[in-house]
């Protein structure tokens, strides 16, 4: 018996090649002596993440980025031999040890975390790489910035643990310069740099690191040694008034099939709740994606779809597995006819901009919602 074809219902399109060149571009845009992260997490934010990050190397990026120890696993398994940061917080010893053993280098927030992986790496006879965050405002993980000099010095004191890295994460980067965003963001970053101030040497195997994709879109001086990318990664710029910095490709396409075409009289309702009734004859078609699969019903009857380059309505309550399209306007559409939820199709494209807007979201939730029974093909 033959396979199914991955695309006999719906699926995601995923251009390494995009990605590549989004990597490639990000590191013409930095500073001299800046390298870059690229921020895998969330399975490289619905697009893979073993392949975005082998894209992403080849466009240059130098390490990589991750949420949980599970995802930094997933890459050293595959692997991939590049510093792996994880950016969330491990306070389990077995997970530490995890870290240690796979060489990945854990994020620290407390003296506690210090003791712990000193301890670790002390019963192992090897020396653990670390990193130490830095709360400059956004009042989640590391520790307060006023006492991050201290803790450098005590990871410095620790025999068996090397301080591989110093960073900090903004809060509202994609804000207005000129607004209080931009105020607050330029707060942090004084807070940030009176830290590496206070460190009598930083030495070259400490890098600094601070900005996300819209810091490192925003300004060179928020560059330091590294920048660690995600959102400009896939093509995505992290807010309107960033987006002409770079020339970035969009990475990712959601496309899926028609599985049925029906034509009601006017005055029939459609799906769920009666949200939709028909005020003239209609032609609808049904396609074969929900929001089980990453289209939240919160873009009921607010999204379009693209048949052959044509803007389509979706109408009617979006439902676990399936949507309605108002077809009645298009030219022919059948049973086994593709459509584009996000993408480009002829001269029209839909981007995850447009999709957070009318559902009061951002582009990362969108991008990261796709879930994976949606099959991913490489283009």
């Amino acid at each position: 018996m033959t396979a199914l074809d991955p695309r006999q219902r719906a699926w995601v399109e995923v251009s390494p090649r995009a990605i590549e060149s989004n990597a490639r571009a990000v590191c013409g845009h930095l500073a001299p002596g800046t390298s870059l992260m690229a921020v895998v997490k969330a399975d490289g934010y619905g697009h893979g993440a073993e392949s975005v990050a082998r894209a992403a190397l080849q466009g240059g990026a130098s390490s990589l980025g991750v949420a949980t120890l599970s995802e930094g696993l997933e890459l050293r398994r595959a692997g991939l031999e590049v510093p792996i940061l994880l950016l969330g917080n491990l306070t389990d010893a077995e997970q530490l040890r995890h870290c240690l053993h796979w060489r990945l280098m854990p994020t620290l927030s407390t003296a506690d975390d210090i003791q712990l992986c000193e301890a670790l790496a002390r019963d192992s006879g090897r020396r653990f790489p670390v990193q130490l965050k830095l709360d400059t405002g956004m009042a989640r993980l590391g520790c307060a910035w006023d006492d991050g000099a201290r803790l450098v010095e005590l990871i410095r004191s620790q025999a068996n643990l090397q301080l591989s890295g110093l960073y900090s994460h903004l809060a509202c980067a994609d804000g207005a310069a000129d607004g209080d965003d931009g105020a607050f963001t330029r707060q942090q970053h004084q807070r940030f740099c009176s830290v590496l101030d206070q460190l009598p040497q930083r030495g070259h195997e400490l890098c600094c690191h601070l900005a996300n994709s819209a810091g490192t879109l925003q300004s060179r001086a928020l560059h330091h040694d590294m920048v660690r990318v995600g959102l400009a990664l896939y093509g995505q710029a992290p807010a309107p008034h960033l987006a002409d910095t770079l020339k970035l490709q969009p990475a990712l396409t959601v496309k899926a099939r028609v599985t049925l075409v029906r034509s009601i009289p006017a005055g029939v309702s459609a799906s769920y709740g009666r949200r939709f009734i028909s005020q003239r004859p209609t032609r609808l078609a049904v396609v074969a994606i929900g929001y089980a699969d990453g289209v939240v019903r919160a873009l009921s009857d607010r999204i379009d779809v693209l048949h052959r380059g044509k803007r389509l309505p979706q109408v009617g309550a979006i439902t676990m597995d399936q949507l309605l399209v108002d077809a009645t306007d298009a030219g022919p559409v059948l049973p086994g006819d593709i459509v584009t939820l996000l993408g480009q199709d002829g001269e029209q494209t839909i981007s995850p901009q447009d999709w957070s807007e009318r559902c009061d979201s951002i582009p990362w939730e969108i991008l990261c919602g796709f879930k994976r029974r949606l099959p991913r093909i490489e283009i």
